[in-house]
């Protein structure tokens, strides 16, 4: 799973509560630039929204 680098909080915030992963790599123009991680959302979400991020990758499947 990937994320475009124009992709928005929420875009990426969905992408990794979809695939519950942790850390998804930004792509530009079909390269790697970065990587975004739990604590960088962190950084911009409220608490809850944090909580509610955490919850649901680590819930059970």
């Amino acid at each position: 799973m990937t994320v475009d680098a124009g992709a928005d909080t929420s875009q990426v915030l969905k992408t990794m509560q979809d695939h519950r992963i942790r850390r998804v790599p930004v792509i530009a123009d079909h390269r790697l630039v970065g990587m975004i991680s739990e604590a960088d959302l962190a950084r911009h979400l409220s608490e809850e929204q944090v909580g509610h991020f955490v919850e649901t990758i680590c819930a059970e499947r």
